[in-house]
Protein backbone atom coordinates (compact mmCIF):
# COMPACT_ATOMS: atom_id res chain seq x y z
CA UNK A 1 0.00 0.00 0.00
CA UNK A 2 1.32 3.25 -0.87
CA UNK A 3 2.54 5.05 2.25
CA UNK A 4 0.23 8.02 1.60
CA UNK A 5 -3.15 5.60 1.40
CA UNK A 6 -1.91 4.14 5.04
CA UNK A 7 -1.51 7.15 6.08
CA UNK A 8 -4.88 7.87 5.58
CA UNK A 9 -6.09 4.83 6.57
CA UNK A 10 -4.43 5.18 9.97
CA UNK A 11 -6.02 8.30 10.08
CA UNK A 12 -9.40 7.25 9.70
CA UNK A 13 -8.94 4.37 12.12
CA UNK A 14 -7.71 6.88 14.78
CA UNK A 15 -11.00 9.25 14.25
CA UNK A 16 -13.46 5.93 14.49
CA UNK A 17 -11.70 4.89 17.75
CA UNK A 18 -12.08 8.25 18.95
CA UNK A 19 -15.73 8.58 18.29
CA UNK A 20 -16.44 5.18 20.19
CA UNK A 21 -14.48 5.86 22.94
CA UNK A 22 -15.88 9.88 23.12
CA UNK A 23 -18.69 10.09 25.90
CA UNK A 24 -22.17 10.35 24.15
CA UNK A 25 -23.48 13.86 23.61
CA UNK A 26 -25.37 15.22 26.61
CA UNK A 27 -28.29 16.93 25.14
CA UNK A 28 -29.97 19.05 28.56
CA UNK A 29 -30.32 21.90 26.65
CA UNK A 30 -33.81 20.72 25.61
CA UNK A 31 -34.58 19.27 29.33
CA UNK A 32 -33.20 22.17 30.69
CA UNK A 33 -35.93 24.70 28.76
CA UNK A 34 -38.61 22.35 29.74
CA UNK A 35 -37.27 23.05 33.94
CA UNK A 36 -37.35 26.87 33.06
CA UNK A 37 -40.60 26.64 30.97
CA UNK A 38 -41.69 24.79 34.18
CA UNK A 39 -40.58 27.94 36.71
CA UNK A 40 -41.89 30.78 34.76
CA UNK A 41 -45.54 28.68 34.83
CA UNK A 42 -45.24 28.31 38.56
CA UNK A 43 -44.44 31.90 39.17
CA UNK A 44 -47.06 32.91 36.35
CA UNK A 45 -49.47 30.80 39.03
CA UNK A 46 -48.38 32.63 41.98
CA UNK A 47 -48.89 36.12 40.07
CA UNK A 48 -52.43 35.09 39.23
CA UNK A 49 -54.07 34.76 42.45
CA UNK A 50 -51.77 37.47 44.54
CA UNK A 51 -53.88 40.73 45.22
CA UNK A 52 -50.78 43.17 44.18
CA UNK A 53 -48.11 44.13 41.84
CA UNK A 54 -45.52 41.16 41.30
CA UNK A 55 -42.09 41.85 39.66
CA UNK A 56 -39.45 38.88 39.58
CA UNK A 57 -35.95 38.73 37.84
CA UNK A 58 -34.00 35.68 38.65
CA UNK A 59 -30.39 34.79 37.36
CA UNK A 60 -28.40 31.76 36.66
CA UNK A 61 -25.00 33.12 37.92
CA UNK A 62 -23.25 30.17 35.84
CA UNK A 63 -24.77 30.65 32.24
CA UNK A 64 -26.52 33.85 32.60
CA UNK A 65 -30.25 32.31 31.62
CA UNK A 66 -33.05 34.53 33.55
CA UNK A 67 -36.22 34.42 34.54
CA UNK A 68 -38.28 38.09 33.89
CA UNK A 69 -41.48 39.57 35.16
CA UNK A 70 -42.54 42.85 35.23
CA UNK A 71 -38.41 43.39 35.91
CA UNK A 72 -38.00 47.19 35.17
CA UNK A 73 -40.70 48.01 37.44
CA UNK A 74 -39.65 50.84 39.18
CA UNK A 75 -40.65 50.20 42.96
CA UNK A 76 -39.98 50.84 46.97
CA UNK A 77 -37.34 48.73 48.57
CA UNK A 78 -38.25 49.17 51.58
CA UNK A 79 -35.39 47.54 54.09
CA UNK A 80 -33.79 46.06 51.00
CA UNK A 81 -32.14 49.26 49.75
CA UNK A 82 -29.90 48.08 53.30
CA UNK A 83 -28.12 45.88 50.14
CA UNK A 84 -26.31 48.83 49.00
CA UNK A 85 -25.06 50.71 52.46
CA UNK A 86 -23.38 47.45 52.88
CA UNK A 87 -21.81 46.77 49.62
CA UNK A 88 -20.66 50.56 49.47
CA UNK A 89 -19.23 50.28 53.44
CA UNK A 90 -17.40 46.76 52.03
CA UNK A 91 -16.19 49.01 49.62
CA UNK A 92 -14.25 51.68 51.55
CA UNK A 93 -13.22 48.83 53.38
CA UNK A 94 -11.37 47.59 50.24
CA UNK A 95 -9.95 51.22 49.10
CA UNK A 96 -9.02 52.17 52.67
CA UNK A 97 -10.96 55.63 51.97
CA UNK A 98 -13.50 56.12 54.43
CA UNK A 99 -15.52 54.05 56.96
CA UNK A 100 -13.52 50.81 57.68
CA UNK A 101 -15.43 47.67 59.25
CA UNK A 102 -13.58 47.96 62.60
CA UNK A 103 -14.21 51.89 63.30
CA UNK A 104 -15.61 52.41 66.63
CA UNK A 105 -19.09 53.19 67.61
CA UNK A 106 -20.34 53.94 71.34
CA UNK A 107 -23.78 53.26 71.47
CA UNK A 108 -26.20 56.52 71.73
CA UNK A 109 -29.99 56.84 73.12
CA UNK A 110 -29.66 59.72 70.12
CA UNK A 111 -29.51 56.97 67.47
CA UNK A 112 -32.61 55.27 68.15
CA UNK A 113 -35.63 54.91 65.99
CA UNK A 114 -38.67 52.86 65.49
CA UNK A 115 -37.32 49.19 64.14
CA UNK A 116 -34.01 49.77 66.70
CA UNK A 117 -34.61 46.52 69.09
CA UNK A 118 -30.75 45.68 69.07
CA UNK A 119 -29.42 49.21 69.23
CA UNK A 120 -31.94 50.20 71.60
CA UNK A 121 -31.51 47.68 73.87
CA UNK A 122 -27.43 48.41 74.06
CA UNK A 123 -26.27 50.29 77.35
CA UNK A 124 -26.12 53.75 75.87
CA UNK A 125 -22.72 55.90 76.59
CA UNK A 126 -20.95 51.68 77.05
CA UNK A 127 -21.47 49.55 74.94
CA UNK A 128 -18.87 49.96 72.11
CA UNK A 129 -19.35 48.23 68.87
CA UNK A 130 -17.99 48.43 65.37
CA UNK A 131 -19.43 49.34 61.93
CA UNK A 132 -18.99 45.34 61.26
CA UNK A 133 -21.34 45.19 64.65
CA UNK A 134 -24.08 47.59 63.24
CA UNK A 135 -23.88 46.16 59.99
CA UNK A 136 -24.65 42.57 61.18
CA UNK A 137 -27.50 44.27 63.43
CA UNK A 138 -28.62 45.85 59.62
CA UNK A 139 -29.25 42.88 57.76
CA UNK A 140 -29.83 40.26 60.61
CA UNK A 141 -33.31 42.03 62.36
CA UNK A 142 -33.26 45.33 59.93
CA UNK A 143 -32.32 47.71 62.74
CA UNK A 144 -33.07 50.82 61.63
CA UNK A 145 -31.11 52.97 64.22
CA UNK A 146 -27.84 50.93 63.02
CA UNK A 147 -28.72 51.48 59.10
CA UNK A 148 -28.86 55.51 60.05
CA UNK A 149 -25.48 55.80 61.31
CA UNK A 150 -24.22 53.27 58.58
CA UNK A 151 -25.65 55.75 56.41
CA UNK A 152 -24.05 58.67 57.99
CA UNK A 153 -20.71 57.06 58.12
CA UNK A 154 -20.13 55.96 54.70
CA UNK A 155 -22.48 58.67 52.75
CA UNK A 156 -25.92 58.41 51.17
CA UNK A 157 -23.69 60.52 47.81
CA UNK A 158 -21.40 57.53 48.04
CA UNK A 159 -24.11 54.46 47.87
CA UNK A 160 -25.85 56.12 45.26
CA UNK A 161 -22.11 56.68 43.56
CA UNK A 162 -21.44 53.09 43.64
CA UNK A 163 -24.99 52.49 42.21
CA UNK A 164 -24.08 54.99 39.35
CA UNK A 165 -21.03 52.99 38.17
CA UNK A 166 -22.36 49.64 37.91
CA UNK A 167 -25.00 51.38 35.71
CA UNK A 168 -27.71 50.73 37.88
CA UNK A 169 -30.21 54.27 36.95
CA UNK A 170 -33.31 53.27 39.31
CA UNK A 171 -31.92 51.85 42.49
CA UNK A 172 -31.53 54.67 44.72
CA UNK A 173 -30.89 55.62 48.66
CA UNK A 174 -33.05 59.24 48.90
CA UNK A 175 -33.55 58.90 52.79
CA UNK A 176 -32.44 57.59 55.88
CA UNK A 177 -35.05 54.38 57.88
CA UNK A 178 -38.09 55.84 58.86
CA UNK A 179 -37.83 59.24 57.53
CA UNK A 180 -41.32 59.89 56.82
CA UNK A 181 -41.56 63.38 55.91
CA UNK A 182 -38.85 62.75 53.00
CA UNK A 183 -41.16 59.72 52.34
CA UNK A 184 -44.35 61.72 51.46
CA UNK A 185 -42.26 64.47 49.68
CA UNK A 186 -41.66 61.55 47.39
CA UNK A 187 -37.85 60.63 48.17
CA UNK A 188 -38.45 56.81 48.30
CA UNK A 189 -35.61 54.29 48.10
CA UNK A 190 -36.66 52.44 45.07
CA UNK A 191 -35.22 50.07 42.61
CA UNK A 192 -36.16 47.34 40.15
CA UNK A 193 -35.88 43.94 40.14
CA UNK A 194 -33.80 43.55 37.30
CA UNK A 195 -30.79 46.33 38.47
CA UNK A 196 -31.44 44.21 42.01
CA UNK A 197 -30.53 41.04 40.64
CA UNK A 198 -27.18 43.01 38.72
CA UNK A 199 -26.31 44.50 42.34
CA UNK A 200 -26.00 41.05 43.46
CA UNK A 201 -24.00 39.17 40.77
CA UNK A 202 -21.70 42.48 40.86
CA UNK A 203 -21.49 41.61 44.51
CA UNK A 204 -20.63 37.88 43.82
CA UNK A 205 -18.59 37.88 41.36
CA UNK A 206 -15.93 40.40 43.14
CA UNK A 207 -16.64 43.33 40.69
CA UNK A 208 -17.17 45.68 44.20
CA UNK A 209 -15.16 43.72 46.90
CA UNK A 210 -12.77 41.01 46.10
CA UNK A 211 -11.09 38.24 48.45
CA UNK A 212 -12.09 37.68 51.70
CA UNK A 213 -14.25 40.42 51.70
CA UNK A 214 -16.55 39.42 49.61
CA UNK A 215 -16.99 36.32 51.43
CA UNK A 216 -17.26 38.27 54.69
CA UNK A 217 -19.70 40.93 52.65
CA UNK A 218 -21.96 37.41 51.85
CA UNK A 219 -21.20 35.74 55.31
CA UNK A 220 -23.26 39.00 56.73
CA UNK A 221 -25.62 38.82 54.60
CA UNK A 222 -26.58 35.41 55.27
CA UNK A 223 -27.53 35.95 59.04
CA UNK A 224 -30.50 34.07 59.58
CA UNK A 225 -33.29 35.69 58.90
CA UNK A 226 -37.06 34.01 58.32
CA UNK A 227 -38.62 36.70 56.19
CA UNK A 228 -39.93 35.75 52.75
CA UNK A 229 -37.28 34.03 50.44
CA UNK A 230 -35.85 31.36 53.12
CA UNK A 231 -39.18 30.67 54.82
CA UNK A 232 -39.89 27.50 52.84
CA UNK A 233 -36.26 26.45 52.22
CA UNK A 234 -34.63 23.05 53.76
CA UNK A 235 -32.72 24.01 56.81
CA UNK A 236 -29.45 22.99 54.95
CA UNK A 237 -29.92 25.80 52.37
CA UNK A 238 -27.75 28.75 52.30
CA UNK A 239 -29.30 31.74 51.22
CA UNK A 240 -27.71 35.41 51.40
CA UNK A 241 -30.83 37.85 50.91
CA UNK A 242 -32.04 41.21 52.46
CA UNK A 243 -36.26 41.10 53.18
CA UNK A 244 -38.18 44.64 53.28
CA UNK A 245 -41.49 45.77 54.17
CA UNK A 246 -43.93 48.51 54.07
CA UNK A 247 -47.43 48.97 53.94
CA UNK A 248 -48.75 47.48 50.89
CA UNK A 249 -44.63 46.27 50.23
CA UNK A 250 -42.63 43.30 50.40
CA UNK A 251 -39.47 42.57 48.74
CA UNK A 252 -36.54 40.42 49.54
CA UNK A 253 -33.35 40.07 47.17
CA UNK A 254 -30.78 37.53 47.50
CA UNK A 255 -27.96 34.69 46.34
CA UNK A 256 -29.16 31.53 47.04
CA UNK A 257 -26.03 29.21 46.97
CA UNK A 258 -27.62 26.00 45.39
CA UNK A 259 -24.42 23.69 45.02
CA UNK A 260 -22.64 23.88 41.80
CA UNK A 261 -25.46 26.56 40.54
CA UNK A 262 -25.90 29.36 42.28
CA UNK A 263 -28.23 32.35 41.06
CA UNK A 264 -29.51 36.00 42.19
CA UNK A 265 -33.60 36.70 42.80
CA UNK A 266 -35.29 39.59 43.25
CA UNK A 267 -38.93 39.99 44.32
CA UNK A 268 -40.58 42.89 44.46
CA UNK A 269 -44.79 43.32 45.15
CA UNK A 270 -46.45 46.98 45.91
CA UNK A 271 -49.96 47.30 45.98
CA UNK A 272 -50.67 44.60 48.05
CA UNK A 273 -53.87 44.17 49.09
CA UNK A 274 -53.44 40.56 51.78
CA UNK A 275 -49.97 41.36 52.76
CA UNK A 276 -49.59 38.35 54.63
CA UNK A 277 -50.53 36.48 50.91
CA UNK A 278 -47.22 38.77 50.01
CA UNK A 279 -44.67 36.98 52.11
CA UNK A 280 -46.19 33.64 51.29
CA UNK A 281 -45.34 34.56 47.56
CA UNK A 282 -41.72 35.40 48.08
CA UNK A 283 -41.93 32.46 49.89
CA UNK A 284 -43.20 30.57 47.50
CA UNK A 285 -41.30 31.97 44.64
CA UNK A 286 -38.10 31.80 46.54
CA UNK A 287 -38.74 27.56 47.04
CA UNK A 288 -39.66 27.21 43.61
CA UNK A 289 -36.43 28.32 42.58
CA UNK A 290 -34.36 26.68 44.77
CA UNK A 291 -35.90 23.28 43.68
CA UNK A 292 -35.19 24.70 40.05
CA UNK A 293 -31.38 25.24 40.62
CA UNK A 294 -30.94 22.38 42.87
CA UNK A 295 -31.94 20.09 40.04
CA UNK A 296 -29.64 22.07 37.64
CA UNK A 297 -26.75 21.49 39.93
CA UNK A 298 -27.44 17.75 41.01
CA UNK A 299 -28.44 16.45 37.59
CA UNK A 300 -25.77 14.39 35.53
CA UNK A 301 -25.83 13.43 31.88
CA UNK A 302 -29.28 13.39 31.28
CA UNK A 303 -30.69 14.67 34.58
CA UNK A 304 -29.68 11.74 36.60
CA UNK A 305 -29.37 12.80 40.13
CA UNK A 306 -25.48 12.25 41.15
CA UNK A 307 -24.77 10.57 44.96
Amino acid sequence: MPRLAAFAVLVLLGRTLAAQAAPPRQPQGEKTALLWARLERGIAEIEARLDGVLAVAIKDLSDGRTLLLHPDEVMPTASTIKLAVLAELYRQEQSGSGARLADPYVADSADVVSGSDMLGGMSFGVTRLTNRDLATFMVGVSDNGATNVLIKRVGMERVNALLDSLGLKETRLRRRMLDLEAARAGRENTATPRELVALLEALWSGRVVRGALRDDFFRVLATPKEKYLPRLLPESARIASKPGWLEGVRVDAGIGFVPHRPFAIAVMISYAGDERAAEQAIAEIGLAAWRHFEKLGSGGAYGRRMP
